[in-house]
C-alpha cells in the first residue's frame, strides 16, 4: 500500500506518469499498474485518463491529502526505528529562499557537529516553490518569509528581521552617504530579484511606498548576478545586511543601511505541521531555536 501511495504522490509532483516512474526508480507500467490497484482497493477513480495524464479526480486529491499523511507518518516511522538503532542519519532537504542562502551554514554547521551521520540537501527556492515541496514531501524543511504572504498549515521558527541596505559604488549616487531612506532609494536606477522573488515583492511595496514604484533596469533571479553586476561600480541594489556581509564587501562597493518605511519582515524555519515530527526535522527545529537569538544581532 505505501509503495503505491508514494507512485501517487510521485504523480502528483510530475503530473506525468513516464517522470513519475522514473522518479520512483519503476517502469511506466509498473507504475500505472499501482495505481489502478490502489484504485480497485479503495473503490473510486483517482486519476483521470487519457492518451497522457489529464490530472486527480474529486476522490483522487482527497486521496493525496491522506496519501501525505501516511507516507509521511511511515518515513518518520522509519527514521526514529533507524536511529534508536544507529543514531540520527540520513539526507536531510532544506529549500531556501536565495536571499538566506548565505546564513544556511550557520544552521547546517552546529547541526552536523552534534549529528555527523547526517547529510544535507540545500535547494535554492522561491517562496511559493518551498511551500509546495514541503506539502509533496519534496523537502523536509523550508527557509522562507514568515509574515508576509500565507504560508498555510506548517510549524515555523523564527530566526532573524530582514534589514536591508543599499549596495552601491562609492562614487555613485548616494555612495558617500552614511544611511538612506527608502525614499532616496526609490531616485536611483536598481537591479533586483525578478517579480517570482517574494523578495522582489517586498521591495516593490516598500518603494511604493515613496509614490515611485521600482523600474529596474536588471533583473534575475538570482542573488549571484545582481551581485557581480554592482561589483562592476555601475549599477545598484537593494539586499539584506545579513547577505551583503556575506558576500563580501570591498573597497569598490559600499553597504549603506536604508532606515524608515515599514516593519523588517521575519525569516524563518518552516516544517510540516505533524505529530510526530521526523528525528531530522526534530532535530534541525531544535537546532534553529538554538542559533535564532545570534541572528538578530
Amino acid at each position: 500500500m505505501i509503495e503505491k501511495l508514494e507512485y501517487l504522490l510521485a504523480l502528483a509532483r510530475e503530473r506525468h506518469f513516464g517522470h513519475a516512474a522514473e522518479i520512483c526508480g519503476v517502469t511506466q507500467p509498473t507504475l500505472s499498474a499501482g495505481i489502478k490497484q490502489l484504485e480497485e482497493t479503495l473503490g473510486v477513480l483517482l486519476v483521470q485518463r487519457g492518451s497522457r495524464f489529464l490530472g486527480f479526480t474529486p476522490e483522487g486529491e482527497r486521496t493525496l491529502d491522506w496519501a501525505r499523511r501516511i507516507v509521511a507518518d511511515t518515513r518518520a516511522m522509519r527514521q526514529e526505528i533507524r536511529a534508536l538503532k544507529q543514531g540520527l542519519a540520513g539526507n536531510l532537504k532544506i529549500a531556501v529562499i536565495p536571499t538566506a542562502l548565505a546564513m544556511v551554514a550557520q544552521l547546517t554547521t552546529p547541526y552536523r557537529e552534534r549529528h555527523p551521520g547526517v547529510t544535507f540537501s540545500i535547494l535554492s527556492s522561491t517562496s511559493i516553490a518551498t511551500l509546495a515541496l514541503l506539502e509533496n514531501l519534496e523537502v523536509d524543511a523550508g527557509i522562507t518569509y514568515l509574515d508576509n504572504e500565507p504560508l498555510g498549515r506548517v510549524r515555523t521558527v523564527p530566526l532573524y528581521h530582514e534589514r536591508y541596505c543599499l549596495i552601491t559604488a562609492p562614487q555613485a549616487p548616494l555612495g558617500d552617504r552614511a544611511k538612506v531612506s527608502w525614499e532616496d532609494v526609490a531616485q536611483i536606477p536598481l537591479c533586483l530579484l525578478t517579480p517570482d522573488m517574494q523578495n522582489r515583492r517586498i521591495l516593490d511595496r516598500m518603494l511604493r511606498l515613496t509614490g515611485r514604484p521600482a523600474v529596474p533596469t536588471l533583473e534575475s533571479n538570482s542573488m549571484v548576478v545582481l551581485w557581480s553586476h554592482v561589483r562592476t561600480g555601475h549599477w545598484a541594489s537593494v539586499m539584506p545586511i545579513k547577505l551583503a556581509a556575506m558576500l563580501g564587501l570591498s573597497d569598490a562597493v559600499r553597504a549603506i543601511p536604508i532606515e524608515g518605511g515599514p516593519p523588517s519582515p521575519m525569516v524563518g524555519l518552516v516544517v510540516p505541521y505533524r505529530e510526530p515530527m521526523t528525528p531530522l526535522t526534530a532535530a534541525l527545529v531544535t537546532q534553529a531555536q538554538i542559533i535564532a537569538p545570534s541572528l538578530e544581532n
